[in-house]
């Protein structure tokens, strides 16, 4: 009788990945990010995506001038597995508080995407609610629109909602500071 064995994967840890990064096995061109122990190469940058990036920063920057900390594509380290770098992240703190170690959580992650849907309605999603981010964005750049997302549970989210180009959103964090979509587009 022979035994048979299931191939099984190594989820790689923030702290290995750090490792890589020392060893010179990633170097500061090489573009991946890491998501539920997995290393994935990111896309490469769009014009139309990198537009829609800067569009994102400013208006979110504008709503909410001095009162949160708004991080583009930069890392955040949701878990021990999991250290995704949004194309937008909200934080509640000052920049400085980061200095010696990426942040933990966000008051809001954004991804805008437009070659990457599956990936962003997925693993990004299930990654941020695991670690209870209290609220997603998906802009979506092909349907010109922007997908909510709120209330963590489990590996979703309990609030889904679709918001179209001519219309205006908040964040659960500031509802009176909202934003016209079509403002975020390119």
């Amino acid at each position: 009788m022979s035994t048979v064995f299931e191939s099984s994967r190594h989820r790689f840890s923030r702290h290995e990945c750090a490792r890589m990064v020392e060893a010179g096995i990633f170097g500061p061109d090489d573009r991946v990010e890491l998501l539920d122990g997995e290393i994935l190469d990111r896309a490469p940058q769009r014009s139309r995506h990198a537009t829609a990036v800067t569009l994102f920063g400013d208006a979110l920057r504008a709503a909410f001038d001095t009162e949160v900390t708004v991080r583009l594509r930069l890392p955040l380290s949701l878990d021990e597995h999991s250290e995704p770098e949004p194309d937008a992240a909200i934080l509640p703190e000052s920049p400085r508080d980061d200095r010696d170690a990426h942040p933990l959580t966000a008051l809001l992650v954004c991804e805008i995407s437009d070659t990457r849907l599956a990936l962003d309605r997925g693993k990004k999603l299930i990654a941020s609610a695991k670690t209870g981010v209290p609220e997603y964005w998906m802009l979506d750049l092909n349907a010109e629109r922007l997908e909510i997302y709120r209330e963590p549970k489990g590996r979703g989210y309990s609030f889904a909602q679709v918001v179209r180009s001519d219309e205006r959103v908040a964040p659960a964090f500031a509802p009176g500071n909202p934003v016209l979509v079509r403002d975020l587009l390119p």
